[in-house]
């Protein structure tokens, strides 16, 4: 796993191409894993700080139940000009280190330990779906399909 920073350094293209995805828009789709193992898909807002991708929950929220239970999800950022999305862990921040985000009281607050980062588009001329996938110390694989 890796920190936002961390794929900055490995993938530096990449990682702005995927940051400006996530920028572009507000709110996106945050896949969790319920209970019984089925996924759940909620709004998220996400946030870039120091060196991690953060993003919180209201309190009582089925999806931080999720989380705390099994951290294991996935961030679709909002479709646009490229579909982008990282998949990784997330780790609640708790004591100390959360009063640094202000946040208030009760809400959670997750950063998301990357294990892989997706940038899907499209080269029109080529007529080709372009697939750039990163995952931590194996670099960027692009696949063109058509």
């Amino acid at each position: 796993m890796a920190t936002w920073l961390e794929f900055e350094n490995e993938a530096p293209e990449l990682a702005a191409l995927v940051r400006h995805r996530f920028e572009a828009h507000k709110t996106h789709v945050l896949a969790t894993l319920r209970r019984d193992g089925a996924p759940r898909v909620s709004g998220s807002e996400v946030e870039f700080i120091g060196p991690d991708l953060m993003f919180g929950s209201m309190p009582a929220a089925v999806k931080a139940a999720d989380l705390r239970r099994d951290g294991r999800c996935a961030i679709h950022a909002h479709p646009g000009d490229g579909d982008a999305k990282v998949m990784g862990v997330a780790i609640e921040i708790t004591g100390p280190a959360k009063a640094a985000f202000g946040s208030p009281p009760g809400v959670h607050d997750f950063r998301l330990d990357l294990t892989d980062a997706v940038l899907t588009s499209v080269d029109k001329p080529a007529e080709l779906l372009v697939i750039q996938h990163w995952r931590p110390g194996r670099g960027v694989a692009v696949t063109r399909r058509r």
